[in-house]
């Protein structure tokens, strides 16, 4: 029910985010993607679409392989999720993913039941390859739009940190945890304008 409300409230916003990246670049509003959710289930995950219409996802998939496996060449974004500099990136896309807005379609997937407000960030299939058996813990719950290591420092974070702070979210989940973790990504938004 509260997805739904925030839907509601977040719709303006929604509104004029959408036309903007129909303005700036050619293609659709929203990018749909297969990712990894509980028990590694596939589900199609929505976003607003950051990048050109029609890039090559293997510049992520080779980056995070690499991050994954700790083979990055030295000084190329060891400890960062996404690569910094990433030319496939619009510049409506590079606000909208400072700001996150770019997540806020996934509402339509915790509408759905099939990710949660707060959890572990829902994964691309070829990152699940590199995990060991503690790793594949996280599918136990739902993914989340937000989580832990969204809130903690995400950006000085190395692969192994971030899915340890996923497990550790899983271990010590409560109510209060939840509210803790919403409260905080809405701090984090608005430092970041």
């Amino acid at each position: 029910m509260f997805s739904i409300i925030l839907l509601v409230i977040t719709l303006p916003l929604l509104l004029v985010t959408a036309v903007a990246i129909k303005l700036n670049s050619k293609g659709p509003v929203i990018f749909r993607q297969a990712r990894v959710g509980r028990n590694q289930e596939l589900f199609t995950c929505y976003k607003f679409r950051s990048m050109y219409d029609g890039v090559s996802q293997e510049t992520h998939q080779n980056y995070v392989c690499h991050l994954i496996a700790g083979t990055l060449e030295k000084g190329k974004d060891q400890m960062v999720y996404k690569a910094s500099g990433d030319p496939r990136i619009t510049s409506v896309g590079r606000f909208i993913r400072r700001l996150s807005i770019d997540e806020l379609p996934q509402l339509i997937n915790v509408i759905k039941g099939q990710m949660s407000l707060v959890g572990p960030r829902p994964v691309v299939h070829y990152e699940v390859q590199y995990y060991d058996k503690e790793m594949l813990e996280r599918f136990s719950i739902k993914p989340g739009i937000t989580g832990l290591w969204q809130v903690s420092c995400r950006s000085t974070l190395n692969y192994k940190e971030m899915i340890d702070l996923d497990i550790l979210y899983i271990k010590r989940w409560s109510f209060l945890l939840d509210l803790k973790i919403i409260l905080k990504t809405v701090f984090v938004v608005l430092k970041s304008f």
